[in-house]
């Protein structure tokens, strides 16, 4: 049986990885907010700006073929979201798995390893990609860190150049979505080519384009509004990545305070029993001496 001290050296090591779990929680707690007021924040703008290009669609349709050009499957761009550390219960392993059945998908499709470009955003994913035999393409372990707008623009700047030059026929998005602080789920959507009947289906809840004045032109207007929205679409998965990681994180080091204080409490427990029997065997001794 362990000594008393043996066993307070345990409570000092276990009240030591609380503070540190504790700690840990409060961070990605306050990153969670941070995070959440960013998308807050932008979510109003985005969807409004997804409704003018709707609206402009629907007269215009085809003015966005550039973006949503169906082709042949032959190459793929794969953008797929980790976090660079660890210590956020299952997220990088949900992430690493929906990635993988995603390139398994294509593999099975009849494309290689060649074929399909990844662009790992969080070095677990770097990692994971690279033990799959395929090659990572730019470093965006910063960009899983901290969320950056101009960062996100070259990202998706990239992929946009790539899929016009049909240097690649598809681009998707493999990423965690925060549902709530408690669920992460796992999201899988075709960046490139966009689909143009969404937008179309949803600017039949609008008025068309009769309250806005064009200039110069509309499809000048379509050239540059088009690749905005691709711009914050890239943003808004990079925000929502980013929560769920500190979101998993958060209720990890949750969990992690509960099962500390629940091993403290047995700890506790065989302090007391042990100290309890350390003074009844000296009282046994104490009465054995006497009545010899």
């Amino acid at each position: 049986m362990a000594s008393l001290k043996e066993i307070k050296d345990r409570i000092n090591s276990v009240n030591g990885i609380m503070k540190i779990t504790s700690a840990m929680k409060l961070v990605a707690s306050s990153k969670l907010r941070k995070t959440q007021n960013a998308i807050g924040n932008l979510l109003p703008y985005e969807r409004q700006l997804h409704h003018i290009l709707a609206d402009l669609l629907s007269a215009e349709a085809a003015a966005g073929e550039i973006y949503a050009a169906e082709r042949p499957l032959k190459k793929v761009a794969v953008v797929a979201f980790a976090s660079n550390t660890s210590l956020c219960g299952s997220f990088n392993s949900n992430a690493v798995r929906h990635f993988s059945e995603a390139v398994e998908r294509y593999r099975s499709a009849g494309l290689k390893d060649k074929d399909i470009t990844v662009f790992a955003v969080g070095r677990k994913m770097e990692d994971a990609a690279r033990k799959m035999g395929l090659e990572t393409y730019g470093d965006y372990t910063h960009l899983a860190d901290k969320p950056s707008y101009q960062e996100a623009c070259g990202l998706a700047g990239k992929l946009m150049e790539m899929f016009t030059s049909k240097a690649v026929d598809k681009v998707e998005l493999i990423y965690s979505h925060c549902k709530s602080t408690s669920t992460q789920i796992p999201a899988d959507e075709t960046y490139l080519p966009i689909s143009l009947h969404s937008s179309l289906h949803e600017s039949e809840e609008h008025h068309g384009i009769s309250d806005f004045i064009i200039e110069p032109d509309m499809n000048s207007l379509l050239e540059t509004l088009l690749p905005k929205v691709l711009l914050l679409k890239i943003y808004s998965v990079v925000l929502d990545a980013n929560a769920a990681e500190h979101a998993a994180r958060m209720m990890a080091m949750q969990l992690a305070t509960d099962n500390g204080n629940q091993l403290l409490d047995e700890i506790r427990i065989l302090y007391n029993k042990q100290r309890q029997q350390e003074i009844t065997n000296e009282l046994q001794d104490i009465i054995g001496g006497t009545m010899n």
